[in-house]
């Protein structure tokens, strides 16, 4: 009787496990530079395709050869707000980190720290100066003072109906010189999407 109870327990465990198993979610690894796009939202593709495209546009504008002619150096450059003015959550730290890295592998301007990075090595540097070997301490004051800011907004639009969803996605950015307030350049990227609606017999 207890060979018969044991067996049952095992079959019983088995079962559960094969169940289990089977139930379980199904995870499929790809390359990170794979383009996927599931649901047709905002995704990592279009975050980092618009940073490349829409810096080699503003590239290609006549402030980066007024301004190397006239300073013989290339400009600093610091990205400020980047606001998602769309109805779906959109992280645009992503985005901005997209375009940090567009503009420094470019080579072609020096790139400044943003503001929230800026204040955490000054709080560094302080700190050197209390507790740092004397001369050892990194020197105040000293910091390269960016030219321009980049700064836009992430805006959508989206249209359904039953058998298809429209997803429109505008990103507007500007570079800004920071001494006169000029706006020297003004880029636009414009994404359309379009999501069909599979339909399921019962």
């Amino acid at each position: 009787m207890k060979i018969k109870q044991i067996a049952g327990c095992l079959l019983v465990g088995a079962l559960s496990f094969v169940l289990f198993t089977c139930s379980g979610p199904q995870v499929t690894r790809i390359d990170s530079n794979e383009e996927v796009d599931l649901s047709g939202y905002w995704n990592d593709t279009d975050s980092h395709l618009v940073a490349e495209e829409m810096i080699n546009d503003s590239f290609a504008n006549q402030w980066l050869a007024d301004f190397k002619k006239a300073n013989a150096r290339k400009p600093r450059v610091v990205i400020g707000l980047v606001l998602n003015k769309t109805e779906e959550h959109i992280s645009t730290e992503t985005f901005v980190k997209d375009l940090e890295k567009s503009y420094i592998n470019s080579g072609k301007i020096t790139f400044i720290a943003s503001k929230e990075q800026r204040a955490e090595i000054r709080a560094e540097r302080a700190d050197q100066t209390q507790n740092a070997k004397t001369g050892r301490a990194k020197a105040q004051k000293q910091e390269i003072a960016a030219d321009f800011m980049l700064k836009g907004q992430i805006n959508s639009i989206f249209d359904a109906n039953k058998k298809a969803q429209l997803k429109y996605y505008q990103v507007e950015l500007e570079l800004i010189n920071l001494e006169t307030n000029e706006t020297v350049w003004i880029g636009q990227k414009k994404i359309k999407k379009v999501v069909s609606k599979k339909s399921y017999k019962a």
